[in-house]
């Protein structure tokens, strides 16, 4: 198993979330938080304003197997996509091990 750690603009983090779902990717935690990366920080208050310090971005937890990996980043980074700086980062991880909190039972 593998887990994949998506962060991706805001905008675009539930249609990745329905997306994933539609292809029978399902477990998936969307998780909204604050980034600082390589994306335009937009400036505001005008001439005596300040730049924002971070971006809204999303992050996207799912566990797949490691025969779905190739294609969930495919379908992640297909619907992220914008073409412009701070489109996101994706990271995959080995899971060696996973446990129900309910039984306590390794899945």
């Amino acid at each position: 198993m593998k887990k994949i750690e998506a962060i991706v603009r805001s905008e675009v983090a539930k249609n990745v979330a329905n997306e994933l779902h539609r292809n029978n990717i399902d477990g998936v935690t969307l998780i909204q938080s604050l980034g600082k990366g390589s994306g335009e920080r937009p400036w505001i208050g005008g001439e005596h304003g300040h730049r924002i310090e971070f971006n809204a971005v999303d992050v996207i937890i799912t566990i797949v197997d490691d025969t779905k990996v190739s294609s969930t980043i495919a379908l992640i980074s297909k619907i992220a996509h914008t073409g412009e700086r701070g489109d996101g980062v994706i990271f995959v991880s080995n899971i060696e091990d996973a446990y129900s909190i309910t039984t306590n039972k390794k899945i």
